[in-house]
């Protein structure tokens, strides 16, 4: 734990918490880019040709993305209602990631208001709280903006309205990201970022995107808010 870890849990007032990843492996058992050439297939039946690179996508969230910028609103939501389905699924088999609930009740034990901040719906994160008895312990979910995949992360629109409604100014509020979306987006929303690095590569590419802290497992961000509490 380092010590910077500790100063960042001392000095914010919230905690931001992106979905899968911190919270939960969400496609653990129904795997993304199983989903995502279900939504290619749904594409073709609509008589979409796919171009080359967008055949071989498997980030489902990066097909809704591209469909959202390249065809029109009714196919997007189509897209949509199909991936909001697929995720809601997903999210019953859900693997918790390790210390991701600790970090959670650390918080709540500080009298730290919790938002998820996640590019996936809100159906399946609020699916997944429900399921794991942690909905008492967030105070809001901010899940993708319904058919309109420009708004999801990195651009700040969610983490911005998350800091709002907990009532508290982005500059005092952390997310806890591991992409580079995360930390792309919480440095233009003006939040303090924690980088989880749950891949090897992702140290260096966090630290090199400003992270102000970098992290490799959930329990040093739960064990530093312990060590908040312990003061």
């Amino acid at each position: 734990m380092t010590a910077s870890l500790e100063q960042l849990c001392r000095d914010v007032r919230a905690l931001l918490l992106d979905f899968d990843g911190p919270v939960c492996s969400i496609f653990a058992n129904y795997p993304a880019p199983q989903v995502a050439r279900e939504l290619l297939d749904l594409l073709v039946s609509q008589g979409l040709a796919l171009t080359n690179e967008l055949a071989e996508e498997s980030d489902p969230l990066e097909v809704l993305r591209h469909t959202g910028s390249s065809t029109d609103q009714e196919l997007t939501r189509l897209v949509e209602d199909a991936l909001i389905a697929a995720e809601v699924e997903a999210a019953s088999t859900a693997e918790p990631t390790a210390y991701g609930r600790e970090v959670i009740v650390a918080a709540r034990q500080l009298q730290l208001p919790i938002a998820v901040v996640s590019n996936n719906s809100p159906q399946a994160v609020d699916a997944y709280l429900r399921e794991h008895r942690l909905s008492q312990h967030v105070a809001k979910t901010v899940g993708r903006a319904y058919a309109d995949p420009l708004r999801m992360k990195p651009n700040p629109t969610p983490i911005v309205d998350a800091a709002a409604s907990l009532g508290v100014v982005p500059a005092l509020c952390v997310l806890v990201g591991d992409s580079l979306s995360d930390i792309e987006g919480a440095k233009a929303a003006g939040t303090r970022v924690i980088g989880y690095a749950n891949k090897p590569a992702k140290v260096a590419a966090f630290q090199e995107a400003g992270a102000d802290a970098v992290v490799t497992s959930m329990r040093q961000i739960a064990q530093a808010l312990m060590q908040v509490e312990g003061l």
